[in-house]
């Protein structure tokens, strides 16, 4: 009898739902999609939460959130406490998927207390959705990519 090995998907047994449930459940207490930033912060008002830039000034002057605080990571130990309030959720994001650097600013702010998310596709997915950012020169938009946002900015999620 010929036993056929599992296809690379199922080679490692799916979680129980169960499991499944915990896993996402903490996620999404870390994560947070642009879509939901850029709605979260056009409704006007107090939003609950400060979102971070954590790039290079030059990243930052090429265009960033409109609102955002810039802090560089390697600067957040030193200077976190002056432009953050530990009783307001911050949001992080960096360059976009291939960048992790809004992975580390979120562990450096954890490590000094912050609650906090990190916004998932960063400033590239904020671009692409079509959402209006500010560079040293002034607001910009572009039209947003129909791969990222096919109905005006929402993922249809």
């Amino acid at each position: 009898m010929t036993t056929t090995a599992p296809n690379p998907v199922l080679r490692i047994a799916p979680a129980t739902p169960a499991q499944a449930a915990v896993h996402f459940r903490a996620s999404l207490r870390l994560h947070a999609d642009v879509s939901d930033v850029a709605t979260a912060l056009a409704a006007g008002g107090d939003p609950g939460f400060v979102v971070l830039d954590s790039r290079s000034t030059e990243s930052w002057d090429q265009g960033h959130i409109p609102g955002a605080v810039h802090l560089p990571t390697a600067l957040i130990p030193e200077r976190a406490e002056d432009v953050l309030d530990t009783s307001v959720p911050v949001v992080t994001y960096c360059w976009g998927p291939g960048c992790n650097g809004a992975t580390r600013a979120a562990l450096a702010l954890a490590e000094l207390g912050y609650q906090v998310k990190e916004m998932l596709g960063g400033f590239e997915y904020w671009v692409r959705e079509g959402f209006a950012y500010e560079t040293w020169q002034g607001p910009e938009r572009r039209a947003a990519d129909p791969l990222t946002a096919p109905v005006a900015g929402a993922c249809g999620c």
